[in-house]
């Protein structure tokens, strides 16, 4: 599926087809659709019966098993769950954040396989720089002398983290980010409640999963910043904690709220929450900055640890602690 934005890419793309790499790296912002651009292009190329500007057909044999993911001749390498792994029943919050070799290296002996419909073999890799260095290397290798009629896309959002070795044996292609207005009418055609906010929160990225009941807790979270004294402060750290949320999703929602701070503080820009704007100015005149600085450090630091699920009130209330203390008479109340 393509997305409204993605039409003139995909005209742009298209003209590129009678000299097809061994690889594409697809670039861009995350939430605006690179992976199911990625995935078009695979199926296009799979399919049986092309129509009309090289779209899949969507009914012969060849798209039919791609759509169930079950095409012989595709295969797609992105991070497991552990459950995944041990054929499990995945939980939420417990992605691995990283490609590993043994991964890789089934992906490379499939690449070696004769094609099942006689075409080419299509791996996607998704994001390609959540490979781990053994895995990078190893895909690094199969890029440098690839088997014929093997075509990988690679998917990523920092390509700077690739090895400059891959990223020099694929044709790069940026892919358009949607307008406002674009990403805007998007929403609004699937339903999503409170567009314009949720787009703002999402740093104008149309794609995420949109949960009413996770935005409601969001808008909670939200209004207890908006007013920092040490009582909304536990309350927010026992809100969280009742959900038994990831601390990976309040520190997001933290993250982008300290971020308004800074921007409004030093450049008067809002970015994701342009409704709180007269509470965010209120907020900046009371501003510490070299407080503000250690709160956002001290969240960095919590970062890699957001999937955890021990001690995340202690962790949360910690920060949050931080957090008091960019304001003036912040611990009253």
């Amino acid at each position: 599926m393509l997305f409204p934005w993605q039409q003139q890419d995909w005209q742009r793309l298209n003209a590129e087809r009678a000299r097809l790499p061994n690889a594409w790296l697809f670039i861009g912002p995350a939430g605006t659709g690179k992976l199911e651009f990625a995935l078009h292009l695979a199926q296009s190329l799979l399919c049986e019966q092309l129509q009309a500007d090289y779209q899949p057909c969507g009914h012969c044999e060849g798209c039919r098993w791609f759509e169930h993911g079950t095409h012989p001749d595709f295969r797609r390498l992105s991070p497991q769950t552990e459950e995944e792994e041990e054929g499990k029943e995945a939980k939420p919050g417990r992605k691995l954040p990283l490609i590993k070799i043994e991964a890789v290296r089934q992906v490379i002996e499939f690449a070696h396989l004769t094609a099942h419909r006689a075409g080419q073999r299509i791996v996607v890799v998704e994001p390609a720089e959540n490979l781990n260095p053994a895995a990078a290397n190893a895909l690094l290798k199969i890029l440098e002398e690839p088997p014929q009629d093997v075509l990988f896309l690679l998917v990523a959002q920092a390509a700077q983290r690739l090895l400059p070795t891959i990223r020099s044996r694929c044709r790069q292609f940026p892919l358009s980010a949607p307008s406002a207005g674009q990403a805007l009418d998007w929403l609004r055609q699937q339903g999503v409640s409170n567009a314009e906010a949720e787009l703002a929160h999402n740093g104008g990225a149309p794609l995420f999963d949109h949960d009413p009941a996770l935005a409601k807790l969001r808008s909670q979270f939200i209004d207890g910043l908006g007013l920092p004294t040490f009582a909304s402060i536990l309350n927010l750290a026992e809100l969280v904690d009742k959900q038994k949320l990831p601390l990976a999703i309040p520190l997001g929602w933290l993250g982008k709220w300290l971020h308004d701070l800074a921007g409004l503080s030093l450049a008067g820009i809002v970015r994701y929450h342009p409704e709180q704007q007269a509470v965010l100015q209120q907020l900046v005149s009371r501003c510490d900055p070299v407080a503000l600085m250690r709160c956002q450090d001290a969240l960095q630091q919590l970062a890699p640890f957001g999937q955890h699920t021990l001690n995340t009130r202690l962790q949360l209330e910690a920060l949050l602690m931080d957090y008091l203390k960019i304001f003036a008479g912040g611990r009253q109340g």
